[in-house]
């Protein structure tokens, strides 16, 4: 059976698509993997791309496309669903991919059932990508399919599952590289359970499976999060006489960072020397970003101040650069140092942020400094800038704090005001308004402040607070499983290991 998924559901597909893959089960060397096109005006991608809305199908634009006698190949589709793949636009990828599947002019190849393996489990669940794993016919269940329905299990975090299955690819001896070990590293790890690392890293060192640098990479970052000095240190060793290991400044920031939850502030700083030393024009500001805060962590000021003067002379200087600096400085209580930097934006730069004021603002709030966190927040008003709804909300904690409650409930009218879509205060804050509300006995301001709410005006403040109990107990329900969904993402089965899987597939 020739096996795709559509938007109805599972679909059986002729023999004759799977005796189109069987000439291309086993790889060679000479197979190469598609290279992504470019994009050109007059692409295939460059007309889906304007397809944003995803219950648009983008299947006429591929048939568009060939009517008007344009030829279209299976690398370029590849290209096309690997770029909407970056782009989180899942749905649209599988439609190119089931697409392409019904074609009978392309030989498909057990890297294409792969990839449309995981685009099911992503829009339609891991339920339905089981059904598709085990509707396809034995001989044709092949590494690289076994390997994708791995990373499936542990994007939905199903540590039973996806044991069961690498147990089935010991069994199979499919088992044998480092792609479907470093799924299930990457999975304990992300699940906390960092005691079987140690069993499964010693499991590929018996068999002889070499660790690679993601391999490493895993290890590091998980006995870095755990204070494990002594297996992290191993890790870096090992990976520091490796040949075949390329050390970027990210592992040595991520050895600075476990030596740091560790106390070890030498030996961090030792790290944090290294990681300098491998930093490049080339490398991304995230490296700078990354230092910045983790030299704050060292608790060196000079030290992060000679990092951010070497920081400027990059010319990679932007608004989150100042808000990375501004934030590292009040971790070492430094306000008059965050002043400073503020104010070295400020006359720098023409695009206004007011997550870099509002560092200073809450700092100010925290220590009781209300008028200066005013004067800044007047400031910004009288040069014609906006603050953001959660500026007013932490100068509405301020004053809480300070006990000015009139203030606080003024505040967070403008709060509402200044709110954007899906903007909430903090419960606390909220409930202590509306406590001061209901104690001044004014039908007025209440209404007035209910409104705001988007609640009818005459509803009660008992009415208002209970509905409030009813909306944040199902946004933190909400928030817990975007929390889970975010956590998941984490195992996404990456396009690097589509490459690879075409190399190492037996």
């Amino acid at each position: 059976m020739k096996l795709f998924f559509s938007s109805n559901g599972l679909k059986s597909l002729s023999n004759s698509t799977f005796s189109r893959i069987g000439g291309v089960l086993f790889y060679s060397k000479k197979t190469k993997t598609p290279k992504p096109i470019r994009v050109k005006k007059e692409s295939v991608y460059s007309r889906i791309s304007l397809i944003s809305d995803l219950n648009v199908s983008v299947v006429p634009i591929l048939l568009q496309w060939i009517q008007e006698g344009n030829d279209i190949k299976k690398e370029d589709l590849n290209s096309v669903v690997k770029q909407l793949k970056v782009s989180k636009r899942f749905k649209h990828a599988l439609e190119i991919s089931e697409w392409m599947c019904n074609q009978r002019q392309f030989v498909l190849s057990p890297s294409d059932i792969a990839v449309q393996l995981n685009l099911i489990s992503r829009i339609h669940g891991v339920e339905q990508a089981e059904k598709y794993f085990h509707n396809i016919p034995k001989q044709y269940q092949v590494f690289p399919v076994y390997l994708s329905l791995l990373n499936c299990y542990a994007h939905e975090i199903s540590i039973e599952k996806a044991e069961a299955l690498m147990n089935e690819m010991r069994e199979l001896r499919f088992a044998k590289t480092s792609l479907c070990y470093n799924v299930m590293l990457n999975l304990y790890s992300s699940a906390g359970q960092y005691e079987k690392l140690d069993t499964l890293k010693e499991e590929m060192e018996e068999k002889g499976i070499p660790l690679n640098q993601h391999t490493y990479s895993i290890l590091l970052s998980a006995y870095a999060s755990i204070s494990n000095m002594n297996e992290m240190e191993k890790i870096l060793e090992k990976m520091e006489v490796d040949p075949e290991v390329h050390m970027d400044w990210n592992n040595y920031a991520m050895a600075a960072n476990g030596y740091i939850k560790a106390g070890l502030i030498t030996k961090a700083l030792g790290m944090l020397k290294k990681t300098e030393e491998l930093i490049t024009e080339r490398t991304s500001k995230s490296a700078y970003d990354l230092l910045l805060k983790l030299y704050a962590d060292t608790g060196k000021k000079d030290e992060l101040y000679r990092v951010w003067d070497q920081y400027k002379l990059s010319e990679k200087v932007s608004n989150a650069t100042y808000q990375c600096m501004i934030g590292s400085l009040l971790k070492l209580d430094d306000i008059t140092g965050s002043e400073k930097i503020l104010k070295e934006w400020e006359s720098g730069y023409s695009s206004y942020d007011f997550r870099l004021p509002n560092l200073l603002i809450d700092a100010y709030c925290k220590k009781g400094l209300l008028e200066k966190a005013e004067m800044l927040v007047n400031k910004a008003i009288e040069k014609g800038k906006k603050p953001f709804a959660n500026t007013w909300e932490i100068l509405a904690t301020g004053y809480l704090k300070d006990n000015q409650i009139p203030k606080a409930v003024e505040a967070l009218k403008s709060a509402y005001l200044a709110r954007w879509p899906g903007w909430k205060p903090h419960r606390d804050t909220l409930s202590a308004c509306l406590l001061y509300l209901k104690q001044q006995d004014d039908a007025e301001k209440t209404e007035e402040f209910v409104r705001l709410l988007g609640a009818p005006g005459h509803m009660s403040i008992d009415d208002c607070e209970r509905l409030l109990d009813y909306i944040y107990m199902y946004n933190r329900q909400e928030e817990s499983g975007v929390m889970n969904e975010v956590a998941s993402d984490s195992m996404a089965f990456d396009d690097e290991q589509e490459d690879k899987i075409a190399k190492e597939a037996n």
